[in-house]
């Protein structure tokens, strides 16, 4: 991207230099009452272009800083709102037993647990 941008303005220099040596003759601009101004083409029209561009570029400048702005501000919201306030809790799912997070509690062991139902059935049917 870097690079079509730099041929885009070298582009743009090189026809800028060819137009300003093809009309380089002086012109004469009557200004109000017996205020005359010579000057060469070239720098009347580079002048014209930038003070009707001016207005232009000083608008681009300030929506871009405001929209900067408003971004910086939704961001700082949204950092806000979604930042933890206390760590989370550690709750057990329905139905499981309650995890200690304590060392010294002993783990139960095979003996100690229920037998899960015998779901065999003798009479059922054939």
């Amino acid at each position: 991207m870097q690079f079509l941008r730099t041929a885009f303005w070298v582009v743009i220099a090189v026809a800028l230099a060819f137009f300003c040596m093809a009309n380089y003759v002086p012109v004469t601009v009557r200004l109000w009452g017996d205020l005359v101004m010579e000057t060469k083409l070239p720098v009347l029209l580079i002048g014209a272009f930038l003070l009707g561009a001016l207005p232009f570029w000083v608008m681009a400048r300030a929506t871009r800083w405001r929209l900067k702005r408003r971004l910086d501000n939704t961001e700082r919201a949204l950092a806000a709102a979604t930042a933890p306030s206390a760590p989370p809790s550690i709750t057990p799912a329905p139905g499981m037993a309650p995890v200690s997070l304590e060392p010294d509690a002993p783990a139960p062991t095979a003996a100690q647990a229920d037998p899960l139902p015998s779901t065999s059935n003798s009479t059922g049917p054939a």
